[in-house]
């Protein structure tokens, strides 16, 4: 090395749970390689003992982050988008990195899908809800709640847009979500719990492991503690396991329809919906 260069600080990815950035508790990664096969660095590896330390932080969140107005979850998670936008040539070099055929529309398809839903948090409710007909003296209604915690296995194929497809949906309403990385391409991912961290989103209601789908998913579609699971990025070959599994404390299981991912289809309410409970709530009317 010659006078006066210098070595660049070689990014290490790690897991974002509950507003930090721990290595793995196994001290495992995996490499990380670009399209054309070269090194881009490696990822923590993520054990099943971090999943539960990501459930724990998502259900101590999850009453604070469903306790906001709608209106204050709309301005944080739009918030995010900003931020997004901000880092938009590191997004971009990391799809290209992975391969994305057009990495500029990826970017800014995640971004403008993000702005999208983060419109639909002070809206859903009105949606959703509705003052029932019944005969009667009452007042019948049906009020829409979160329905907890929630996991989300990215599709392994656009990094980016794919999570945010998933996980935007997820927490609009006020759940929280355990989110397992796109295995083949987890760095557009952790750059992106980076801009949570520097959000105003609380700690823990986004929590992002990186790892090997198969050894973490059953265990999230196992854990009592998960309330619902968006099996999208599920291996085919796997999904008919975790249903299995999911039905062990009736979890709900969601699965995106087929749609091109950059097409108005691939964003929709029902997908908020598909992630949210609706009560009944009777009220007698008159003294």
């Amino acid at each position: 090395m010659t006078t006066g260069e210098r070595l660049p600080v070689k990014r290490t990815a790690k897991l974002f749970i509950g507003g930090k950035f721990p290595r793995s508790e196994s001290g495992r990664s995996y490499e990380v390689l670009a399209h054309g096969g070269r090194s881009l660095g490696y990822a923590a590896q993520a054990s099943r003992k971090d999943l539960r330390d990501a459930v724990v932080a998502a259900r101590a969140a999850q009453p604070g982050w469903a306790g906001m107005s709608a209106y204050n979850r709309g301005q944080i998670l739009y918030r995010v988008a900003e931020m997004m936008e901000g880092r938009r040539e590191q997004f971009r070099a990391e799809l290209a990195e992975a391969g994305a055929s057009d990495p500029s529309r990826g970017v800014d398809a995640a971004i403008d899908r993000w702005v999208w839903y983060a419109g639909w948090c002070d809206k859903v409710h009105q949606a959703l809800g509705t003052a029932n007909p019944v005969a009667g003296p009452y007042f019948n209604f049906t009020i829409p709640e979160p329905t907890g915690v929630v996991g989300v296995v990215a599709p392994q194929d656009q990094s980016l847009l794919g999570l945010v497809s998933r996980l935007a949906p997820a927490i609009v309403s006020g759940n929280t979500v355990v989110a397992i990385a796109s295995e083949r391409a987890p760095i557009p991912a952790v750059s992106l719990s980076e801009v949570l961290a520097t959000s105003d989103v609380p700690g823990g209601v986004v929590n992002v492991l990186t790892g090997r789908v198969e050894e973490l998913v059953p265990w999230l579609a196992g854990h009592m503690d998960v309330n619902a699971i968006d099996v999208t990025g599920v291996p085919q070959d796997l999904v008919e396991h975790v249903e299995q599994l999911a039905a062990e404390n009736v979890k709900r299981v969601h699965r995106a329809p087929d749609a091109d991912p950059f097409s108005p289809a691939a964003q929709s309410p029902y997908e908020i919906a598909a992630l949210m409970e609706l009560k009944t709530v009777w009220h007698p009317m008159g003294a």
